[in-house]
């Protein structure tokens, strides 16, 4: 696996290329702005681009803004965005259509390197990786629509769940309750956003992505 990093701190540059070689992964580029990003793509082609959202020169949504060009210029290219917070607008472009090879996650979240290398391993495969708080901040400011407003906190909470792949047996590890009863929420989350369950992670990740773009709608109906 090839990956280019764009992050404009230098230490969490060098951390991240030090993390990454560590699980022996290679590092092709390792640069500090998104100009310098675009380059590095065109000459290297890595598989998967890891990009900080805010960035030199207004450090504000220049990563966000080169994840959603190449998105579309390379789509085979697989992006894991990094933030301190959800920057929703841009996300939510990012985030339309397919979902393989997608991630998004916060930096003050990502306390487990072992967690992260394998995030990064399985964006670049062509999995789909959200930080629950993506999901859950965007889920906050639409409570007051159907059918959201309909969901109870416990069926956020394993929708945030499921929106980092984990499967029925992962969410009850991590909430530390029975898999029949996350089975049971994860029905009733579909079931209440009208939304057939599906067989694979992935897929789920992806129903719950795309019920959020479809929220965006005038009314707030899909």
């Amino acid at each position: 696996m090839r990956v280019a990093i764009a992050e404009d701190s230098v230490l969490l540059r060098e951390g991240i290329t030090r993390i990454l070689e560590a699980g022996g992964i290679e590092v092709v580029a390792a640069v500090g702005d998104a100009h310098q990003l675009m380059e590095a793509v065109e000459r290297s082609s890595p598989d998967l681009a890891i990009i900080d959202v805010r960035m030199p020169p207004t450090h504000t949504t220049e990563g966000l803004r080169a994840a959603l060009t190449l998105r579309r210029e390379r789509p085979g290219l697989a992006l894991l965005v990094l933030s301190q917070v959800v920057e929703e607008r841009y996300a939510t472009d990012l985030l339309s259509g397919d979902m393989a090879g997608i991630g998004y996650l916060l930096k003050d979240r990502i306390v487990d390197i072992n967690g992260f290398v394998q995030a990064v391993r399985q964006v670049a495969e062509g999995g789909a990786v959200l930080d629950p708080e993506v999901v859950s901040q965007v889920l906050a400011r639409r409570r007051n629509r159907d059918p959201l407003k309909t969901l109870t906190p416990r069926e956020l909470e394993v929708l945030g769940q499921m929106a980092q792949g984990r499967s029925n047996s992962g969410i009850a590890a991590a909430l530390t309750v029975s898999e029949s009863a996350i089975a049971k929420h994860v029905n009733n989350v579909f079931t209440k956003l009208g939304l057939a369950p599906a067989d694979t992670d992935h897929r789920r990740v992806i129903a719950v992505v795309r019920f959020l773009q479809a929220t965006e709608a005038p009314g707030g109906t899909p």
